[in-house]
């Protein structure tokens, strides 16, 4: 009997001390269209990029803040997104009669459960940069900097099923400012469908930040020229094999700025220092924010459109805003 009450003890406490998961939750949220990029302006065409609409939403539910990451589904209305709060949003987009982005709807929340199949702290769960691939809902976070890979469908209620190497030095990790981007290339891109990580602000001595493709023949780490005050804060490859950055600037006095840089597919590969094209580069002139997000759809012209999302980080100063772009070239 004692060893039993003992065993209970031991039950409650571990139960107590990692907490099971509360299951998904359905969240309502609120919308607003967004029908000029650049404010008191009804220019579309920024260089390359064309905008097509945009929406800030908001919620009575404290959960939907501090969007990291976007995925679509190959429908491309479906999606899922990770929080740095350490949660999963998944839910479709809505849109009006002439195709614009108008709301979101089957919005729902749960938190991601760390190894033991438990929540975990902001430490543990500090989510940054989620890539979907069959079967495979792939997370990178930072603080406890690592690459976890969870079942797809199922994530909600799993534990990470494994965790990939992350090739990149795990000494050459910042805190706050490790793997900002994972994403998977191509399958007929040079890199065979291998995953990619890029860093916020990891950087080496010459101040490029570290990158890594982390499978295949060219598995092994790469650099990012950083130019700054910008950093990486999510990226997107091309159905070319280029991969597309979204970078964010931040000062006291310059305020927020973001843009959208292209690397080429073929450039990136182990020991290379990639660079490419500014596409956008735009301030708070313009309907952004702290834009941390960013996902490649094809649209139904057949061309690739470019859909943004920001971190509000809880603020109310700040918003939730998703903008799309088509790119034209």
């Amino acid at each position: 009997m004692k060893l039993v009450r003992l065993a209970i003890c031991s039950a409650l406490f571990s139960a107590l001390a990692f907490p099971v998961a509360p299951a998904t939750e359905s969240v309502s949220v609120r919308a607003r269209a967004i029908t000029e990029f650049k404010r008191g302006s009804a220019e579309t065409r920024f260089g390359p990029l064309e905008f097509l609409g945009g929406i800030e939403f908001s919620s009575t539910d404290s959960r939907l803040q501090s969007l990291s990451s976007i995925r679509f589904r190959s429908d491309g209305q479906g999606f899922v997104s990770v929080l740095d709060i350490g949660n999963w949003l998944t839910g479709r987009i809505e849109r009006d009669a002439g195709g614009r982005l108008s709301g979101l709807s089957d919005i729902s929340i749960s938190p991601i459960l760390i190894q033991g199949g438990r929540a975990g702290s902001k430490y543990y769960t500090d989510a940054e940069g989620l890539a979907l691939r069959r079967g495979q809902a792939i997370v990178s976070f930072e603080q406890r900097h690592r690459v976890d890979v969870y079942p797809d469908p199922g994530f909600e209620t799993s534990a990470p099923l494994k965790t990939l190497d992350p090739v990149i030095p795990r000494h050459e990790f910042r805190m706050n400012a490790g793997m900002e981007t994972v994403a998977v290339s191509p399958s007929s891109s040079p890199l065979k469908g291998a995953l990619v990580v890029v860093t916020e602000h990891s950087i080496d001595d010459d101040g490029n930040s570290f990158a890594a493709i982390l499978e295949g023949p060219l598995r092994g780490v790469f650099k990012v020229a950083r130019h700054d005050p910008y950093d990486v804060t999510d990226g997107a490859f091309l159905p070319s094999g280029d991969l597309l950055l979204l970078e964010r600037r931040f000062s006291f006095t310059g305020g927020l700025g973001m843009r959208i840089r292209r690397i080429r597919g073929d450039s990136i590969r182990p020991g290379a220092v990639v660079d490419g094209e500014v596409l956008i580069d735009a301030d708070m002139g313009y309907a952004i924010d702290n834009m941390e997000g960013l996902d490649v759809v094809i649209g139904p012209e057949g061309k690739p459109h470019l859909i943004l999302v920001s971190d509000d980080n809880g603020n109310l100063l700040q918003r939730n805003v998703m903008l799309e772009f088509r790119l034209n070239q």
